[in-house]
């Protein structure tokens, strides 16, 4: 099953980055990209009035995952998947830097529609931070996920908010029926990191945990994360 949800995943995320006229530098701007839309996403849900918990919570949090696009569309046969940025908090409430993440998931059965969300995984334990760290992580097996009191549009596999390693919170554009997309992979975009800190061989572990890395095109999102402080 893993196979095939890294199949569509590689489909209907990395192709697109993947094209031989992409080099350095197109990544480099595709990885702002991420950190300014994540931003973006930060700031309004911060600032909106249904999601009040989710910043209340960041204050506390070990971490943060925001997909500031995570498409899910399908026909039978189902796909969803989006690039966002992991960044830690330390004991201070200072933010690391970002490292890149690649989201997605797969099913088959009855279903149809599109459907993008604004997706924030605040990451509670340090157990779960150190499950998305260690790469490859299948959210709600490696890591348990529940969903935040507000939004729709991410399915977690426990069935109370306590003690869960990551809280969801969704913001929900489109329409989409059918049977849920199980088992979301969260995995780690070294490509992506690589070209942001224009150093090669970036890991999430040095950017987020280390702090060996730093880039000012990330400081207004550090910023919008660190208000909730």
């Amino acid at each position: 099953m893993k196979n095939l949800i890294r199949s569509l995943l590689f489909l209907t995320v990395m192709a697109p980055l993947a094209v031989p006229a992409q080099a350095q530098d197109n990544l480099k701007v595709d990885a702002q990209e991420v950190v300014s839309d994540a931003t973006f996403t930060i700031q309004r849900l911060f600032d909106h009035p249904e999601f009040t918990r989710l910043k209340a919570m960041a204050k506390d949090a070990k971490g943060v995952l925001i997909i500031p696009s995570l498409l899910k569309a399908g026909f039978i046969l189902g796909a969803e998947g989006g690039n966002g940025v992991l960044l830690s908090r330390d004991a201070n409430g200072v933010w690391s830097y970002p490292s890149f993440y690649t989201l997605g998931g797969g099913s088959i059965g009855l279903q149809a529609g599109f459907q993008d969300s604004e997706v924030v995984l605040l990451i509670l334990t340090t157990n779960g931070l150190n499950a998305v760290l260690n790469n490859n992580v299948t959210l709600g097996v490696d890591a348990s996920v529940a969903a935040g009191p507000v939004g729709q549009g991410v399915e977690g596999s426990t069935t109370t908010n306590f003690g869960a390693d990551i809280a969801a919170f969704s913001k929900t554009r489109g329409l989409f029926g059918g049977g849920a997309l199980k088992g979301a992979l969260a995995y780690e975009r070294d490509d992506l990191a690589g070209a942001y800190y224009n150093t090669p061989n970036v890991t999430a572990r040095a950017v987020v945990m280390e702090r060996l890395y730093t880039n000012a095109g990330a400081d207004a999102l550090r910023a919008a994360l660190a208000t909730a402080n």
